[in-house]
């Protein structure tokens, strides 16, 4: 009979294809960086990303002690390097972690509609390493998102409604290409005060194409007019934008500039195109226009993803689909040639399957893809914002009390209050073990000849 309960392994970190490249590659790829920079290479932040993803989930970097009371078998885990760039295990442990306080303590339970806005590859290169103007084009998007929902409200008859959003910034595209670009889920509708107090929610018409393409149109505007007023583009007396990059650092500026334009940095191929592989390859570029989708010259927003209001299982979902890490393991393939393949989630308009990475094109992706130390990936704006006033009164609204969560030994509970206390947790609250539970209905602390004979 087949076991039904799951049983936890540790992860085999040091025989994937990911930790294979890096080890056997990187010390080469910080040389050529070094060279092309005439002896200044990569910033401290990247190289130490990069080593201290060696060490991950490697036993010899330190590990977890855990006993099984009955039968004193040791459970050993070894530590993460918790980074935020390219790690597809910490990033998926922030991806669940996140998500999870995302539907359980700032989400209300009313309808939600994700926003996806990509910009034009010149802004791409910009806001990959410039954060500060990454996070003012984030405002001007959020502020015509906050007022469509304001405007669309008091066109049926509700004064001072007002909606929230959460963005995540992404900062790559399915083929590991520099693509920053913003997630936002919205709150499909807004919010008004009743003169007692009350805060009542109005959902929102679905958008319509046009609408979108109206929405489009006036963040295409508005973000040009701050670029023009930052010096990035020309204006009636500017001469055109001054690029700060390669002063601070000019190989990390070459890397990101490259993997914007899917090509190669470093090496022998510098300047050529990443290689395709698929079936019946066609170079015409063919954009999508699909239902509530509008493209604007570079600009492209897209709104038909939404979510019920009671479906928090499916909000859930949304939530790690915009948190997700770049890429999964299982998509990546060490061929006989040494050179790395890269399985697309879906085929490409033009029949790419599959991007075939020479090793140091494969690490310039994951360098152009690790963002700043100190930069927030993950915003609010609106009335879920930390400082809304109506804040507190909008997560709470239409949230259920959580239930007693049972014996207090448990090891791994499935409750959505990690702690079990009924109070507001942090995203800092959840503990390894109970994340698993979550994600993956497995008790990684359970002893596992003990699951296995159970299962017998």
């Amino acid at each position: 009979m087949a076991c039904a309960e799951p049983v936890y392994r540790p992860r085999d970190a040091e025989h994937t294809v990911l930790h294979q490249v890096v080890a056997l590659h990187l010390e080469a790829f910080l040389r050529a960086a070094v060279e092309a920079g005439d002896g200044v290479g990569l910033p401290q932040f990247v190289e130490r990303e990069f080593r201290e993803f060696l060490m991950c989930g490697v036993f010899a970097g330190g590990v977890a002690r855990f006993r099984c009371e009955d039968c004193a078998l040791d459970h050993l885990v070894p530590f993460s390097c918790k980074g935020r760039g390219f790690c597809p295990s910490c990033g998926g442990r922030r991806m669940t972690e996140r998500a999870a306080h995302l539907v359980d303590d700032v989400l209300p339970w009313v309808p939600v509609r994700q926003w996806v806005l990509t910009v034009p590859y010149r802004l791409r290169y910009r806001m990959a390493w410039d954060h500060g103007l990454s996070r003012a084009v984030l405002g001007v998007y959020a502020r015509v998102l906050l007022d469509r929902y304001a405007r669309e409200g008091r066109a049926r008859g509700i004064e001072g409604g007002r909606t929230g959003l959460v963005t995540v910034l992404q900062r790559a595209g399915g083929g590991l290409n520099a693509n920053l670009h913003f997630h936002t889920l919205a709150l499909d509708g807004v919010f008004s005060e009743a003169p007692g107090g009350a805060l009542a929610f109005h959902p929102a018409p679905a958008p319509s194409d046009s609408g979108v393409a109206e929405a489009l149109a006036t963040v295409r505007h508005r973000v040009r007019r701050l670029l023009v007023r930052r010096g990035l583009e020309p204006g009636d007396d500017a001469t055109g934008p001054v690029d700060k990059l390669p002063e601070e650092s000019p190989v990390l500026a070459g890397i990101v500039g490259a993997c914007v334009q899917g090509r190669a940095a470093l090496g022998p191929r510098a300047g050529a195109r990443v290689r395709r592989l698929g079936s019946d390859v066609d170079l015409e570029r063919v954009t999508s226009r699909g239902p509530r989708q509008a493209h604007l010259e570079g600009f492209d927003l897209h709104a038909n993803v939404w979510v019920a209001a009671n479906d928090r299982a499916g909000l859930e979902r949304l939530c790690r689909y915009v948190l997700r890490p770049p890429f999964a393991q299982a998509r990546l393939r060490l061929r006989d040639d040494g050179r790395v393949a890269l399985e697309l989630k879906t085929a490409w308009h033009d029949g790419t399957r599959e991007l075939l990475f020479e090793p140091l094109e494969f690490l310039e992706r994951l360098a152009a893809m690790t963002p700043r130390p100190e930069t927030n990936l993950l915003i609010c704006h609106g009335v879920v914002s930390p400082h809304a006033r109506w804040r507190e009164r909008v997560i709470a609204y239409g949230r259920r009390v959580p239930e007693p969560t049972g014996s207090a030994g448990s090891a791994a509970p499935p409750a959505p209050s990690p702690g079990g206390t009924g109070g507001t947790p942090t995203p800092r609250a959840w503990t390894w073990a109970a994340l698993m539970h979550r994600a993956f209905a497995i008790d990684v602390l359970a002893c596992p000849p003990a699951v296995e004979a159970a299962c017998a």
